[in-house]
């Protein structure tokens, strides 16, 4: 086998394929990444059984062939090259690397030992634009659950299609995100659970370009999105999800309009004086129309006072800053509402249309 590409290629194909590269594993094979070239293409895979990724680069392919190689001296190597042509000559063993005046000789395996990602029927699927898939996971992919074996389902977020609507849901057990999105077509009833980590690396290789589509299918134990240059598929998560529906009351007995930056830079300002992984609580005491914002930790006080809007009741109510913070940092609108029922119940902080829907459970505090 032998390839001619530029480095600057070479870098963004590794650096997509590495996002499949397992951080410990007990198979040796899974720690390398597969190159091949056919077809005209530069295929670079990477593989840990549960997450596949598979992308192409530009280049000349003056021999046809695959290989196995070690997926971080691959990188390390690559990476220490000069910005300028790569050729890339492999035999059964070794692969000559040659930059300029640089020799690299490094190991190689099979490609034969490396294991396939899994074909799937691309029967049932969607087209979205991948600005909007990219929008979707930042704003609900923060309140995945940690992960465990007896929370395995709060691992990932559901990915639900009914006609032209898709749902995307993440809860970890004290909040609760939700974005809707209207689908230029009407598509078939899909209702499956994506591990967070595809997640978190798919919204890495996303281009977040209005233009740029991503397809997405569904078989029964996978998800696949297909980008220009760029398949990712993973295993998902078997179970049936949480009924979140049951978890959302439309009754409040508080609204309150308030503008976010305001709002969020306030609660920003109150962490200065919590320690790391200190659970603190940052009391909101609602009254006429300003909101008393107040903190009490072993390094200060904190006191901030907020003009609102608000119907209904005075309350007041704590919350774990951390958990506020992260839904408003979602929110894209400048004026938010923020809705509540009682003390021991959870605020939601929704749109009109509902496109968006943050649920942060209380947490109890001091009174005094």
């Amino acid at each position: 086998m032998k390839i001619i590409c530029e480095k600057t290629a070479l870098i963004t194909g590794v650096n997509i394929a590495l996002r499949a590269i397992p951080t410990k594993t007990t198979m040796e094979i899974l720690d390398c990444l597969k190159i091949k070239a056919n077809d005209g293409n530069i295929l670079f895979v990477g593989n840990d059984m549960s997450l596949g990724i598979e992308t192409k680069i530009n280049g000349e392919i003056i021999e046809e062939g695959s290989f196995v190689v070690n997926a971080k001296l691959f990188s390390e190597t690559v990476r220490k090259l000069p910005d300028s042509e790569v050729v890339f000559t492999a035999s059964d063993v070794s692969l000559n690397i040659k930059c300029e005046n640089v020799n690299y000789d490094i190991p190689i395996r099979s490609a034969m030992d490396y294991p396939d990602l899994p074909i799937i029927e691309r029967k049932n699927f969607a087209v979205m634009s991948q600005l909007t898939l990219k929008d979707m996971i930042r704003q609900t992919v923060f309140s995945i659950g940690a992960d465990t074996e007896a929370m395995k389902i709060m691992t990932g977020e559901l990915f639900e299609i009914k006609g032209k609507k898709l749902r995307l849901v993440s809860l970890d057990g004290h909040r609760i995100s939700l974005r809707n999105v209207e689908l230029n077509e009407e598509y078939g009833d899909v209702k499956v659970i994506v591990p967070g980590k595809t997640l978190n690396e798919l919204f890495k290789i996303l281009s977040g370009e209005l233009e740029d589509k991503v397809v997405i299918y569904f078989s029964d134990n996978h998800i696949l999105f297909e980008m220009k240059d760029t398949l990712v598929l993973s295993r998902l998560i078997e179970g049936e999800y949480y009924l979140v529906d049951r978890m959302i009351s439309g009754d409040y007995e508080t609204k309150v309009h308030i503008n976010k930056r305001e709002i969020a830079d306030c609660i920003d300002r109150a962490t200065v004086l919590i320690k790391e992984n200190d659970k603190k609580p940052l009391v909101f005491d609602l009254k006429n129309d300003e909101i008393e914002v107040t903190l009490k930790t072993p390094f200060g006080k904190f006191d901030e006072r907020i003009n609102i809007e608000k119907e209904g009741d005075d309350i007041k109510i704590a919350f774990n800053p951390k958990f506020m913070l992260d839904a408003l940092k979602a929110v894209d609108d400048d004026e938010i509402d923020i809705y509540f029922m009682n003390v021991k119940s959870p605020c939601i902080i929704k749109d009109k249309a509902e496109s968006y829907m943050y649920l942060i459970l209380p947490v109890n505090f001091n009174a005094d």
